[in-house]
């Protein structure tokens, strides 16, 4: 049921069909995030190996992008925006709090978004098909699973009725935290080649200065924060991925020279 819960909340499509949820459940969805990753994320490689078929690869990746956008009803890039509006353009916990439930789109916000999705774009337009797939997947799940450890360091800033979504998150259990570890982790293991594995570390520390930031800031977290922390965090893994090939890249130019 609760795996349920976090696919309806986490994608538009028509899951909530299936059986009605009981409110409560939507307390313990955020265990699950780095499961629906594995729908997000396998969304976005189908899209994209399909599209690069007939369309180039650049073309294609682009329309992976959308295609999320659509599945999520952009709910991770609207807290992105609040993110970058609030803290951007406040300097105290309430009035942080104030501009990031403003529904109005501020400057930072607008200036946020564009530069996420034109680095988003531009780190892999370049890249091989099978390369982008792999970092697709394995980054979607990843990323949300670091992302969904905010819960377990910051309470929540607000009271529960304020809450955009009407509810408060319950921290994870050990059978939970488990959980959410092996569906974060396991595409990575099994898509990603050995030597890209170290990306991983950057998720890890794009989210402990996240939670840096939030801790002295607001004091805890919001569910914005929670969407921020995930596009953040998938963004860092892509930049790391690119700045270890080319490293590999520089490294094998290297030693072919040296023979």
């Amino acid at each position: 049921m609760r795996i349920l819960a976090a696919f309806i909340f986490f994608t538009r499509l028509p899951f909530w069909r299936i059986k009605e949820v009981p409110a409560e459940y939507f307390k313990r969805i955020v265990p699950y995030w780095p499961l629906t990753g594995w729908l997000t994320g396998g969304i976005m490689v189908a899209v994209l190996w399909l599209s690069a078929q007939v369309l180039p690869v650049h073309t294609a990746w682009l329309l992976a992008i959308i295609s999320r956008l659509l599945v999520t009803g952009c709910l991770h890039e609207d807290g992105l925006a609040d993110f970058f509006d609030g803290f951007g353009g406040g300097t105290t916990k309430e009035r942080t709090l104030s501009i990031m439930k403003d529904p109005h789109i501020g400057s930072y916000g607008v200036i946020g978004l564009i530069c996420y999705f034109l680095l988003l774009f531009l780190l892999l337009e370049n890249e091989p098909l099978n390369l982008i797939c792999a970092l697709i997947i394995s980054g979607d799940c990843w990323s949300k699973l670091c992302a969904s450890q905010i819960i377990n360091y910051l309470p929540y800033s607000r009271k529960e009725e304020e809450s955009k979504a009407k509810v408060v998150y319950d921290r994870m259990t050990w059978k939970e935290l488990s959980t959410g570890f092996i569906c974060g982790l396991l595409p990575a293991l099994l898509f990603l080649p050995e030597e890209l594995w170290m990306i991983m570390l950057c998720p890890l520390l794009t989210f402990f200065l996240l939670y840096r930031l939030m801790k002295r800031r607001i004091q805890g977290y919001t569910g914005d924060c929670c969407g921020a922390a995930f596009l953040l965090c998938e963004l860092s893994f892509y930049l790391g991925a690119i700045i270890l090939l080319r490293v590999y890249s520089y490294l094998s130019f290297a030693c072919f020279l040296s023979c």
